[in-house]
């Protein structure tokens, strides 16, 4: 099976959040993409990230690091939504649920909140 590539979707949402909704791998080749996006995003003052890992079908260590690179480099609180059972199995067995803010959300609720720009 070939490697899945990786999209980022990026919504500027009120009150200094933005929405990284990926798709594809998260995996070596692809981390620095998600690391890049934040970036811009926090540059634009929008500190606060929500990464929506719904449509990722896997995630290696290079993914998780990038979720720490994130966390420590940023102005705000970084929340991971539509974690699969595998990466919360992951996130736990390496200490990152209790460093990151992993949440269970109905769908459409984080769509619920308005956008800017």
């Amino acid at each position: 099976m070939s490697p899945q590539l990786l999209t980022i979707e990026v919504t500027r949402l009120d009150a200094g959040t933005a929405r990284l909704r990926l798709t594809g791998d998260l995996d070596f080749d692809t981390a620095p993409e998600l690391i890049d996006a934040a970036a811009e995003v926090r540059a634009d003052g929008h500190g606060a990230l929500i990464i929506d890992l719904g449509g990722v079908g896997l995630c290696d260590s290079s993914g998780l690091s990038a979720f720490v690179v994130l966390s420590r480099r940023g102005s705000g609180p970084v929340r991971l939504t539509g974690v699969s059972a595998r990466l919360q199995q992951l996130l736990d067995r390496t200490g990152l649920a209790e460093l990151l803010a992993v949440e269970e959300e109905p769908a459409g609720a984080v769509d619920d909140v308005r956008e800017v720009g």
